[in-house]
């Protein structure tokens, strides 16, 4: 038995809280680069998402959860570890984690590529207290040896050190090149030409739950859609093309089709729940990695954040705010909405005390039960980001919001930037000149965090 299983099976045994007799079956299925006003249930004014609809009707829709970075691998290490992504050294996706550039005012840090196997994953803990376990789709947390199967997982499919696939199409491979690498989805074989990655993904997840037989189960379903290449259907896409309208804000009709895909699957992962039998005992978690990417795409815009400033890889709400809906029978209202800020380092606390156990110690995420069980948020919750890296939206940065204030501080100049994000979500009016005495609290807070989360900071480049 390995030093993390040990771990786990040993503060499971001895400080677990009492548990249900049908123990909790969990779904959690993350969307990559899904923006906060991409869906229905958000305001979008073109995607169609009845499912996620249907959902949010059904449970919890949070209006102001945040992913704990504006890229892809720093929030997917902290929904599998509980910890915040400045403490893990986990601040930028793999790819550019060792290479930083140094052709800039500053040399970010280099950081770990690889989700440290001393970490214990939320996939650990439950496989550990007897859930069956998979992962299905992107993973992005290390190379080969730090795969799914290497953390806690039963089954892994399609789960690589890749962040993207080359193509949405069967056989998800191409001529492209990304930094020589050639990509490919792992264990996909068998399909015919035109077969869609997101609807195979999807079979996928839903075939693996016929191994979990009697054992509760944890189906970890993290889409690559609608990250880069975007490619929908061309039935979809045309669908889309003719609905788009003069004054909508969403007009990329290859991306409208992705999201539509993306519902589609949320939807197939219901229905069979349903069919199962198992709904009333399943929990489904529906989120995004990070905000949406608003930069151009073959020259048309992505997606449109608005009201939210700014998209993926900024500070700004737009490459934070996410969407997350959280279906967990009998105890969330059905159609609730919650207005108070959760980050996804609260996921493995949530899922720990929704299935009876004991999380790991020093998690920086509190568990989000509290509050889908309607109880009073009794103190303001304060969130912390760290971003020490360069973005086609930002310069390196970190910040923190205490309650509707928001301060943002750019490591370059030393700027700062106050936000009262319930006058004024779309961070235009700066309040850092007006309110000194504030911003200097919630920055000394900020440069306090960071000293305890031991987080790497950029340097000045001497060139």
């Amino acid at each position: 038995m390995d030093r993390r299983r040990f771990l786990t099976s040993t503060l499971a045994a001895a400080f677990q809280p009492p548990r249900a007799a049908t123990p909790l079956n969990f779904v959690f299925i993350l969307a990559d680069d899904l923006g906060w006003a991409d869906t229905g249930p958000y305001g979008a004014d073109l995607h169609e998402t009845p499912n996620l609809d249907r959902l949010a009707g059904q449970g919890m829709l949070f209006t102001r959860a945040y992913a704990a970075s504006p890229v892809c691998t720093p929030t997917r290490a902290s929904i599998m570890t509980g910890k915040h992504p400045a403490r893990l050294h986990m601040t930028v996706w793999r790819e550019n984690s060792l290479t930083p550039p140094r052709d800039r005012r500053l040399i970010p840090p280099q950081t770990e590529p690889d989700l440290p196997h001393s970490e214990v994953t939320v996939a650990e803990m439950l496989r550990d207290a007897g859930y069956f376990t998979a992962h299905v789709g992107k993973w992005h947390l290390g190379g080969a040896a730090h795969y799914p199967e290497t953390q806690g997982f039963d089954v892994n499919i399609g789960g690589t050190l890749w962040g993207a696939p080359q193509t949405y199409f069967y056989p998800y491979s191409g001529s492209r090149n990304f930094g020589g690498e050639y990509r490919y989805v792992p264990g996909l074989h068998g399909g015919k030409p035109g077969e869609y990655l997101t609807d195979r993904l999807t079979t996928e997840a839903l075939r693996t739950l016929d191994l979990a037989g009697s054992r509760p189960f944890f189906l970890n379903l993290w889409h690559h859609t609608v990250h880069t290449p975007i490619e929908g259907q061309a039935s979809l896409v045309d669908k889309y093309k003719a609905r788009i309208r003069p004054g909508m804000k969403h007009r990329n009709a290859a991306y409208a089709a992705m999201v539509q895909s993306f519902d589609d699957s949320v939807g197939r992962v219901m229905a069979d729940l349903d069919r199962r039998g198992i709904a009333d005992r399943t929990a489904v978690i529906v989120t995004s990695d990070n905000g949406g990417y608003v930069n151009p795409y073959n020259g048309v815009q992505v997606t449109d954040n608005s009201p939210l400033r700014s998209g993926k890889g900024s500070l700004y709400e737009g490459g934070l705010r996410v969407p997350l809906i959280i279906r967990w029978p009998g105890v969330a209202r059905p159609g609730s909405r919650c207005e108070v800020p959760v980050c996804s380092t609260g996921f493995m606390s949530t899922m720990a005390e929704m299935a009876g156990l004991r999380p790991p110690a020093a998690q920086d995420g509190s568990s989000l039960v509290p509050l889908l069980r309607g109880q009073p948020q009794q103190t303001a919750r304060e969130l912390f980001f760290h971003y020490p890296h360069y973005y086609p939206t930002t310069t390196p940065a970190g910040a923190v919001i205490r309650g509707d204030w928001k301060l943002i501080e750019y490591f370059e100049d030393s700027r700062i930037e106050l936000y009262n994000l319930n006058d004024d979500l779309s961070e235009s009016r700066d309040l850092a000149a007006a309110r000194p005495d504030l911003a200097r609290d919630l920055h000394a807070r900020l440069q306090a965090w960071r000293a305890e989360a031991g987080a790497q900071m950029p340097v000045r480049n001497p060139g």
